[in-house]
């Protein structure tokens, strides 16, 4: 009987043991500085998907993936151009520092200027595309053809 009370005492202290100890751990925690997003910092899966323009606004392509070096800085940026659903698509592979990144959605010959009392709603547009963790869209400066003409980026 005795021995069961013991074991019982051994137990309930290991267990008490434990959860300070975890309440201990979680304390020592919460004095380590938190990650948060900053300005100009983006999540790779929702860049991935992007629609990729030339400088007359015409879609060339969109991102298929990120190509990163060993200490983490993206070297180049898999584009997908052609194909239909997916079908016949080439895939090309550009520096990542020959994108230029834009939080406004592309302007088509549709598209009128902002007048004044649209900023507001521009600033706005502009803060919750910051929000979301990616841009709206990348521009390279490239026609369709000769994306198509660059060598064929391969999966090895």
């Amino acid at each position: 009987m005795k021995s069961n009370y013991l074991a019982a005492a051994l137990v309930g202290a290991t267990l008490l043991t434990g959860a300070a100890f975890a309440q201990n751990a979680t304390t020592d925690r919460s004095n380590v500085n938190t990650a948060v997003h900053r300005d100009g910092q983006w999540r790779a899966s929702k860049v991935i998907g992007i629609n990729v323009y030339n400088d007359n606004n015409e879609k060339i392509g969109d991102i298929q993936e990120l190509i990163v070096d060993k200490s983490g800085k993206v070297d180049n940026v898999v584009l997908g151009v052609g194909g239909f659903l997916g079908m016949g698509e080439h895939y090309v592979a550009v520096p990542m520092e020959k994108l230029r990144w834009v939080n406004e959605p592309v302007r088509t010959s549709s598209t009128a200027p902002a007048d004044k009392s649209t900023v507001g709603e521009a600033n706005r547009a502009n803060r919750s595309a910051d929000e979301k963790w990616y841009p709206d869209h990348a521009v390279f400066n490239a026609t369709k053809d000769q994306l198509k003409a660059m060598p064929q980026f391969k999966y090895n």
